[in-house]
């Protein structure tokens, strides 16, 4: 598999698809999340450069239990790393594959796991780019990491406060809080960060263990992925950045 696989999937359609569903979110996230979940695991299905069928697959923030599903259900080995007690069981779901940990202090060996990705989670921590090197570390030799994020100048860069983030991350919150009676969940400066394409891409090319595959927009069609290789645009266009990397 390779990222001309995935490419072919990236069509108008699919992109429509998941724009609708982001709609769900918060009324509906069982089908928000399984949605997103079936799109994650076939998008690293195409990025792996062998079927997942007995790979062992890291989930680094997998949340309530959604992706593990997905990703069984084509034969992978399913391990996730939560470190929110209350967003492992917010769903209610099993969770025989899952550790409660940091994704900056993985517990696992390096080069323990054939593929690392983190989907959504980055934009939530303010070290991602820690949490991007223990990726790159638990990964084996030949293996691939898939980080995904949500760039903060982006129109999704706000989450749930729609785009009164581009007035500020704080004052965004105050609006929230005060037209809806409570703050909102991803409170800016605690648990959403302004992140942005260019640190990824930066990280990315730098470090040593592991070489750049591929960057594109992750909800936008094939032929709106050259974005990324504009300055400035890609931070508000692309919005939502996948880096692909090849375990050395």
């Amino acid at each position: 598999m390779t990222e001309s696989s995935f490419a072919r999937r990236a069509t108008l359609a699919r992109s429509r698809r998941l724009f609708r569903e982001f709609g769900y979110e918060q009324p509906d996230p069982d089908r928000f999340y399984s949605a997103l979940a079936d799109d994650t695991a076939t998008m690293i299905a195409d990025l792996h450069s062998t079927p997942l069928d007995g790979a062992a697959v890291l989930d680094v923030g997998g949340g309530p239990g959604f992706f593990a599903d997905a990703f069984t259900a084509r034969g992978a080995d399913y391990l996730s790393v939560e470190p929110d007690a209350g967003e492992m069981h917010a769903a209610g779901m099993d969770h025989r594959t899952a550790v409660r940990a940091q994704g900056q202090h993985l517990p696992f060996r390096s080069g323990s796991v054939d593929v690392c990705y983190s989907s959504n989670v980055a934009e939530h921590t303010a070290t991602p780019w820690e949490m991007a090197d223990e990726m790159v570390r638990v990964t084996r030799p030949g293996g691939t990491v898939v980080l995904s994020y949500t760039l903060w100048w982006g129109p999704f860069g706000g989450h749930e406060m729609g785009l009164t983030h581009y007035a500020g991350g704080h004052r965004a919150a105050r609006w929230y809080t005060k037209r809806h009676g409570h703050p909102p969940k991803n409170l800016f400066g605690e648990s959403l960060f302004p992140i942005t394409a260019a640190a990824g891409l930066r990280w990315a090319r730098e470090t040593p263990a592991a070489t750049l595959q591929a960057a594109f927009p992750r909800y936008l069609p094939r032929w709106a992925w050259p974005v990324v290789t504009v300055p400035g645009l890609r931070e508000f266009a692309a919005t939502n950045l996948v880096l692909v990397l090849h375990r050395h």
